[in-house]
């Protein structure tokens, strides 16, 4: 049985937020563990879903795209503090990266990104910071480590060229120096609209268009398929989620 759904930017980052929160790995490392949640708009729904309490999600953010000609003063902020979980409680005055210094097996960080390259399940990164940022302090203590990393991303990010090459891209040109961000591909538990919909639902998911108009720039459209109880399910989810407020506005 099929069904098509579309979602905008917002609904998209709701419905990757509870898969994440539904994920068996996360629910263990918030019984007998820790999360630790970087910032992030993705990350600012992920908060909300894992803890159950509402934030002010553009004040959870670090970097940011936004029109030309557009501050981010006043809209977008670093004012809610990194959100680290420890057996399910927060820790107060802990920073994600002082949390991954005692992170290990079965623990959870979790990171968005700004670019997917889906078909090689890479994830993309620009990096502005001299010594590469939140990734760049925490890449090889999770990796050492053995630490859960997952990352929630919507397919709005996905972009044509593996990523690989677009750092090439950059980086060869030795003009380029300062001038554009780099960009840091890399791998982790990649989690789209298509694993959150698996997770809560069961079915299967494949991205059959996207952009739209009137608020809907930056959708996607999912064409789903599954027996009648879970295509059932996905509908209930999908019609709680419809009208998510944009994350910010002008």
């Amino acid at each position: 049985m099929l069904c098509e759904i579309c979602l905008t930017v917002s609904e998209s980052k709701r419905l990757i937020a509870k898969g994440v929160a539904a994920m068996p790995a996360v629910k263990k490392a918030l019984a007998e563990g820790t999360v630790a949640i970087a910032t992030g708009s993705t990350n600012a729904y992920v908060v909300e879903e894992v803890t159950g309490q509402p934030i002010e999600k553009n004040k959870y953010m670090t970097g940011a795209t936004l029109p030309a000609g557009v501050s981010r003063k006043g809209l977008l902020s670093r004012e809610v503090p990194d959100v680290v979980l420890k057996n399910g409680k927060p820790v107060e005055n802990v920073t994600v990266s002082e949390a991954v210094q005692d992170m290990g097996i079965g623990d959870v960080f979790m990171k968005g990104a700004n670019a997917l390259h889906y078909e090689s399940g890479t994830a993309g990164l620009l990096i502005g910071h001299p010594t590469g940022g939140t990734i760049g302090a925490n890449i090889g203590t999770i990796i050492a480590r053995r630490i859960t990393f997952i990352v929630p991303v919507g397919l709005e990010k996905c972009v044509a060229e593996p990523l690989e090459d677009v750092h090439e891209f950059i980086t060869t040109d030795p003009e380029s120096e300062g001038s554009v961000p780099s960009i840091w591909p890399f791998q982790g538990e990649i989690v789209t609209e298509v694993e959150a919909l698996r997770t809560l639902t069961g079915v299967e998911a494949m991205q059959c268009a996207a952009g739209g108009l009137a608020g809907a720039e930056g959708a996607v459209r999912l064409v789903l398929r599954g027996t009648p109880e879970q295509i059932s399910a996905a509908g209930e989810l999908i019609e709680s989620i419809h009208g998510e407020p944009p994350f910010a506005t002008l």
